[in-house]
């Protein structure tokens, strides 16, 4: 089915059609509403690669991002959904596992159909499509990278301020013993939470011993890492996990072993999912504002408008930590200096 037949059914002119599957240019609302009932009933869909092809304007974003299992990235795509399609814009997301191989080959996709925008909420890195993304023609957001150019945005989340509190939170509560659950320990951004927990411990000078254990990115991932803490450095009286999706699987090993939480072990997540709330107990977090980074994301890609004013070049988020019911004062016998 073509334009073509559209505008001959709807005794129109091509162009007119055109302006109303596109949203751009005046037309009658009598006409408008004629045209999309004719192009419905038609069976009618837009050739939209053709017509970036010929020059035309895209209506496509790209999102790629690392595990959309985790519900922090499918809360930043459902984000930039809801404000792309308010804006007329679709989506196409792409998940890359944590692997770089397909990072790159999801970036060549989006590129060969070209995007109206691009966004890469990942933590892997692929060196040659950082220097080389800021050089093209679309606007670019990177996610935890900051990178330079005229069309580049960037968005940082500020893990070690937010560790910092969460690390400060459980010394208040006469926590010594503290433990950190993370995964991909490999990848930069993932050190980084590593790091900011350590370097949030050691700002006590000694008073807090530590242990580190990773897993996958998921709870299976999370319970995995308690496993191990627990086998191979027991007496941890508090968790603290990369994430709110792998701190699931941290409670679950816990109560599997017997401890209360947080009568006996303390945890804390980061990102504040939704499912963190309905965990048992419901869980103490970081807040990462997933829509603030969704429509930060579409303020970028999209032409400026009085509605979404560009952002600055660089966009630093700073968490707040969320208290609730997964943590709590230091075991009585640990307090009382009486071993466990």
């Amino acid at each position: 089915m073509k334009l073509d037949d559209v505008a001959r059914k709807a005794g129109v002119s091509t162009s007119t059609v055109s302006r109303v599957l596109n949203k751009t240019g005046r037309v009658k609302p009598s006409t408008r509403a004629r045209i999309l009932r004719i192009a419905e009933a038609m069976h009618y869909r837009p050739d939209f690669h053709a017509r970036s092809l010929a020059g035309g304007k895209s209506n496509g974003l790209g999102l790629i991002v690392s595990n959309l299992e985790n519900p922090f990235f499918l809360d930043i795509f459902h984000s930039v959904e809801a404000q792309a399609r308010h804006r007329g814009y679709e989506v196409v997301v792409a998940n890359t596992d944590y692997q770089p191989k397909r990072l790159e080959s999801a970036v060549r996709w989006m590129q060969g159909h070209r995007l109206a925008g691009m966004a890469l909420v990942v933590s892997e890195r692929v060196p040659a499509l950082i220097e080389e993304l800021p050089t093209g023609k679309i606007p670019i957001v990177f996610y935890d990278v900051e990178v330079v150019g005229p069309k580049v945005s960037s968005i940082r989340t500020d893990y070690s301020a937010g560790m910092q509190k969460a690390v400060k939170y459980l010394h208040s509560l006469g926590h010594r013993r503290m433990a950190f659950v993370g995964h991909h320990a490999s990848l930069q951004p993932l050190q980084e939470r590593k790091r900011s927990f350590v370097s949030a411990v050691e700002r006590y000078e000694g008073q807090v011993e530590y242990s580190v254990a990773a897993g996958a990115d998921s709870p299976d991932g999370g319970r995995e890492a308690a496993r191990h803490l627990l086998d191979a450095r027991p007496g941890a009286t508090a968790i603290l996990c990369a994430n709110d999706f792998m701190a699931l699987g941290v409670l679950r090993a816990l109560r599997e072993a017997g401890l209360r939480v947080p009568e006996d072990v303390s945890v804390i997540g980061f990102d504040n999912i939704h499912l963190s709330e309905y965990a048992a107990p419901p869980l103490t977090t970081v807040n990462i504002p997933r829509e603030q980074i969704g429509m930060t994301i579409c303020s970028a890609l999209l032409p400026e408008t009085e509605e979404a004013p560009a952002p600055t070049s660089v966009c630093v988020i700073g968490p707040e930590l969320l208290i609730r019911d997964s943590t709590g004062p230091v075991p009585a016998a640990l307090a009382s200096g009486k071993p466990r």
